[in-house]
């Protein structure tokens, strides 16, 4: 590393920082700077390892649902899926008398002296993306949920809802044979940027709920629900812990994809009456008439983020313990899942330089290439998030963003040219990190408090922009454990000698 770059580099931060809003002086204080401020540059060995990971937090705004095969490690990764839905506030349908039932014989009728039906009913499942080969024939159960998993509770990736009693046993268990490229759909409509692919779920059969009362189909029973108290229907918490609490999606069959759910709906068929003016002429004057006009209705309940959903993962957790003893490399590998544990050489850095700030400290995380030839080898995870050890889960679990003082963020940074900055992970600077570890040793009694872990993560962002300015501004409002496929192999840091340092700025006042 150039250590005359990096001193010019550090002193220009001083300078600048020491600055007030006023550019008259900037000349002079950088000069200044260089006159009164002593620069060093240190390096020191990393040491890092794989730790194994049998299930993290799923709290990821995308589920996953199918089945593949690990062209890597030859073991089966299977998600399933839960997903609940959301009623919008007071939400309601037309009036009673407005609804098309039917009496004894299945005639149409209207209002609450017949049978209130439903044309059909059916659960959406929408993917943009997806792993494998999308013409696999694949098949799902759709399980109804018989309560809620509620936000009072923490949900991991290794959480069966059917194990663990959320699924009524004498509910709908409803198979589904499906391919994630539907041949329905004529091709160019597929093609164009407007489609959205999704699994259906016809739920048309006959529904019987917890009391024992039976409807033609599942979109009955909710209509029914909306009527006997249409507070039922006032928010999301009420619909879904008094109307439909869920429903869970497990593979049953077929292997060769894998679909990244960001979307699901809840669609009631129905249909009602509604007057329609129209214009009539009568002894010569136009008048205003009504008439009768019957309209198919359809509800949507839509699956989002005031919802949870959740996706359970299956995989071979001793195939995973066996990569991560692999002492040539360290691994990066979700879903749940190995990560790379980081030993920040705390102490050394700090040896004879508690006088001094550390400007910066900076960790560079090589790749290594992918050496199994496949079309389906799992994609590299894009960005990467550096926690204390101690943080694993209670970062997640608080839904922390990162602060860039004792959590960082960063992305694979890939360079063709194969360069020293290409196909790798680089924290530029973790130096609020290592003072932070420093300050708290005395009262940190964990054997964990110099180390630090490298955790593939999904960002949610959103996007603004002022009426003065024409460019927008991305912010990231949510950090996620992946919970997609993606692997990598990095370099191994070691002991003594270790291909992973991390390079030091010291700076002090003389």
């Amino acid at each position: 590393m150039n250590s005359k770059f990096i001193a010019g580099l550090a002193l220009a931060c001083i300078a600048f920082t020491a600055c007030d809003d006023s550019t008259d002086s900037i000349g002079s204080s950088l000069a200044e700077a260089n006159d009164g401020v002593s620069i060093q540059t240190a390096t020191f060995d990393v040491f890092s390892r794989s730790i194994p990971v049998d299930s993290v937090l799923s709290r990821n705004p995308i589920g996953y649902l199918g089945k593949v095969k690990d062209p890597e490690t030859g073991v089966y990764v299977t998600g399933d899926f839960m997903a609940q839905f959301n009623s919008l506030d007071d939400y309601q349908f037309p009036n009673i008398d407005s609804l098309i039932t039917y009496d004894a014989n299945g005639n149409m009728t209207l209002g609450s002296d017949g049978t209130i039906k439903a044309d059909s009913c059916e659960l959406r499942l929408f993917f943009e993306d997806f792993y494998g080969d999308s013409t696999q024939t694949m098949k799902l159960t759709a399980y109804e949920m018989s309560k809620t998993m509620n936000e009072d509770r923490l949900y991991y990736s290794n959480f069966d809802p059917i194990a663990n009693g959320y699924v009524r046993t004498d509910g709908i268990h409803q198979d589904k044979v499906y391919n994630l490229v539907d041949y329905n759909v004529a091709e160019d409509v597929r093609d164009t940027s407007t489609y959205w692919p999704y699994i259906t779920i016809k739920l048309n059969s006959k529904y019987t709920d917890t009391s024992g009362k039976t409807y033609n189909n599942y979109g009955a029973y909710v209509l029914q629900k909306y009527y006997d108290d249409p507070s039922n229907f006032k928010n999301a918490y009420s619909f879904r812990n008094k109307v439909v609490p869920g429903f869970f999606f497990k593979m049953k069959s077929g292997l060769g994809n894998m679909a990244s759910i960001n979307g699901s709906q809840l669609n009631v068929y129905f249909k009602y009456k509604s007057k329609v003016a129209y214009t009539d002429s009568v002894n010569g004057t136009t008048v205003t008439a009504y008439k009768d006009t019957i309209y198919n209705g359809v509800t949507v309940f839509w699956g989002t983020e005031e919802v949870l959903q959740t996706t359970t993962i299956t995989n071979d957790q001793n195939v995973i313990n066996k990569l991560a003893a692999d002492e040539s490399c360290t691994y990066l590998k979700t879903p749940a899942g190995i990560f790379t544990e980081l030993t920040l050489p705390v102490d050394d850095i700090m040896s004879g330089h508690t006088s001094e700030t550390i400007t910066s400290a900076q960790v560079v995380l090589q790749r290594i290439n992918n050496s199994v030839q496949s079309d389906y080898a799992f994609d590299v995870p894009d960005n990467v998030l550096m926690i204390p050890e101690d943080s694993l889960y209670s970062f997640f679990e608080h839904n922390n963003l990162y602060d860039n003082i004792t959590s960082y963020l960063t992305s694979w940074g890939y360079s063709a040219t194969g360069t020293s900055t290409g196909n790798s992970y680089t924290f530029h600077n973790i130096s609020g990190l290592i003072t932070a570890m420093y300050n708290s040793k005395a009262t940190n009694t964990s054997s964990n408090w110099n180390k630090v872990v490298i955790i593939p993560v999904t960002l949610t962002t959103t996007s603004s922009s002022t009426s003065s300015s024409s460019s927008s501004t991305t912010s990231v409002t949510k950090v996620s454990n992946n919970m997609g496929l993606t692997s990598t192999r990095l370099v191994k840091g070691t002991n003594t000698d270790s291909p992973i340092q991390i390079s030091v700025i010291y700076s002090r006042f003389k």
